[in-house]
C-alpha cells in the first residue's frame, strides 16, 4: 500500500513514450474473447454483468468495473472488453457492470444509481458460485464510471432515510478512478454531453439539492477509502473535472488519495491496455490490492 499522505504525482515523461492520444475507435478495435459468464442481476435488459476469471484456482481479488460514456444509453459496456480481459489476464477477477443510463427506460434518477448499487451488491451472490475473494474488492471505473466507483465506496456515508441509502452495501476496499468525472455540480454548470446531468439527476443542484447531496462526490468527500486516480494530462475535456475532485477531497482532509497524471495521455488511454498509460493503471491497482 502507498503512503496515506495526499499528493499529486506527475508521471515522468521520459518513462512513458509520447504518442497521440488513444481514440475510442482504437479501443473498440481490440479483439477480445467473450466473457466467461454473462450474469443478470435484474430483469431490465441492461441489468447484467460480465464476469471474467483469471487462470488458476482462486480465490481471486475482484475488480468491480463500471464503464463510462457520459451516462448516455448510446455508450454501452462493449468498449470495456479490452480492459476487462487485460485485468483478468493480470490475475484479477472482473465483475463489469452494464446498467440503465439516460435514454434507457428507467435510466436517470434514481434507476441508474440503483442499478450500479444492485449490480455491485450482487457480487455476493456471484461469489457463491465462483472463487472470488470478497475481502479484496476494488471498485474501478472510467469517466462516468469513475464517478460511480467513487460513489460505491461512499454509499456508507448516506444518512438514514436517504433515497439511495442501503443498510448493508458491499464493502469496497479501494477505488481505482480512471479519468473520473466526480464533480456533478461542475458538469451540470458546463452542460456536458447535451446537458446529460439534468437527465441523470432530474434537475439542477438548486432544483433537487437532496439528490446532489446523496450523489455528488464533491459533497461526499472524503470517502475514507484508499483511492488511486489516473488522469491523462492531455484529456482536455475531462481532466479538469478529476482535478476539481482531487482539490475538494484534499480540502476535506482525504489522506488516502494518490493521483498520477500521465503526460500526453488522453481520455481513452487509461482504458487501453496497449497504451503506455496502462502501466500507471496497473501500478495503481496493485498498490490497492496486490496479487498473492
Amino acid at each position: 500500500m502507498r503512503s496515506t499522505a495526499s499528493l499529486l504525482l506527475l508521471a515522468c515523461a521520459a518513462a512513458l513514450p509520447a504518442q497521440a492520444p488513444v481514440t475510442l475507435q482504437q479501443v473498440m478495435g481490440v479483439a477480445t474473447r467473450a466473457p466467461d459468464q454473462v450474469i443478470r442481476y435484474g430483469e431490465a435488459p441492461e441489468q447484467f454483468g460480465h464476469l471474467r476469471l483469471p487462470r488458476g484456482t482462486g480465490p481471486f481479488p475482484v475488480v468491480v468495473f463500471i464503464h463510462g460514456g457520459c451516462w448516455l444509453s448510446q455508450f454501452g459496456i462493449e468498449h470495456a472488453a479490452p480492459l476487462e480481459q487485460a485485468l483478468a489476464d493480470s490475475g484479477y477477477a472482473v465483475w463489469s457492470l452494464e446498467y440503465r443510463r439516460v435514454g434507457n427506460p428507467g435510466g436517470g434518477w434514481p434507476g441508474t444509481f440503483r442499478d450500479v448499487a444492485a449490480g455491485a451488491d450482487y457480487l455476493r451472490t456471484v461469489a457463491g458460485r465462483y472463487p472470488l475473494d470478497l475481502t479484496r474488492v476494488i471498485a474501478a471505473g472510467h469517466s462516468a464510471g469513475g464517478f460511480f466507483a467513487l460513489w460505491l465506496a461512499a454509499r456508507h456515508k448516506l444518512p438514514a432515510g436517504a433515497e439511495l441509502r442501503d443498510p448493508d452495501p458491499l464493502r469496497v476496499h479501494g477505488v481505482l478512478g480512471l479519468a473520473p468525472a466526480p464533480d456533478l455540480e461542475g458538469l451540470h454548470q458546463a452542460g456536458v454531453c447535451g446537458k446529460v446531468i439534468n437527465g441523470l439527476m432530474g434537475g439542477s443542484p438548486t432544483e433537487v439539492p437532496t439528490r446532489y447531496a446523496a450523489a455528488s462526490l464533491m459533497q461526499l468527500a472524503p470517502i475514507d477509502v484508499p483511492t488511486e486516480a489516473v488522469i491523462g494530462e492531455a484529456d482536455a475535456s475531462w481532466a479538469p473535472v478529476g482535478r476539481a475532485y482531487v482539490r475538494r477531497a484534499m480540502e476535506a482532509g482525504d489522506r488516502r488519495l494518490h493521483v498520477v497524471e500521465v503526460p500526453g495521455a488522453g481520455h481513452f488511454d487509461v482504458i487501453a491496455p496497449f497504451a503506455p498509460a496502462w502501466r500507471a493503471v496497473m501500478d495503481g491497482l496493485r498498490a490497492l490490492v496486490p496479487r498473492r
